[in-house]
């Protein structure tokens, strides 16, 4: 584990829970992101809980990648199979570029954890407006998955031989 960032270092980090059911004390994966990123040095700018509805979730994400104090943005919930899953299809269309690894790599991980039931995982990530965004599915173990095994080294601007940390620091430097 890396120790705590420079103050240079340390990003504005939202975390948004899209789940039908879920309110402020039942919201463990929000809970958990946020806590983690904490912990790791950076600061929660926000943190909300939007019903699965593709126009609310993409309003939210939208108007926190236009937010000059957000740097990242988490999304745990709606990359399923289910009636109602659509993060995907809310997100996929504010991307200027998709991360494809970042879905490869997540299933990698959580196929050793779950087995076969991964394929079931819609995660993605992307970069919009140069803030990062990345969406995993909503149980507390799919978010500590890819906050220790992706997430929170690809945040961490001393993590080799590479980072999005430089990438999001260009939007500081362009402002």
């Amino acid at each position: 584990m890396s120790e705590q960032p420079s103050a240079a270092s340390v990003l504005g980090i939202a975390v948004l829970t899209v789940s039908d059911t879920r309110n402020v004390d039942t919201d463990t994966s929000g809970h958990y992101l946020e806590t983690a990123v904490v912990e790791a040095g950076h600061r929660c700018s926000a943190r909300a809980i939007v019903a699965d509805d593709i126009y609310r979730i993409r309003a939210i994400v939208s108007q926190w990648i236009a937010d000059p104090e957000v740097d990242a943005v988490l999304v745990t919930g709606g990359t399923g199979f289910s009636g109602r899953d659509s993060t995907p299809e809310a997100v996929l269309p504010l991307f200027d570029k998709q991360i494809d690894g970042f879905g490869e790599v997540f299933r990698a991980l959580s196929l050793a954890e779950i087995g076969s039931s991964t394929i079931q995982s819609r995660a993605l990530a992307g970069l919009a407006n140069h803030t990062v965004i990345f969406c995993v599915p909503g149980s507390t173990g799919a978010c500590r998955t890819a906050w220790n095994g992706i997430i929170r080294e690809q945040l961490d601007a001393d993590h080799r031989p590479c980072n999005f940390v430089g990438v999001l620091r260009a939007r500081k430097s362009a402002e």
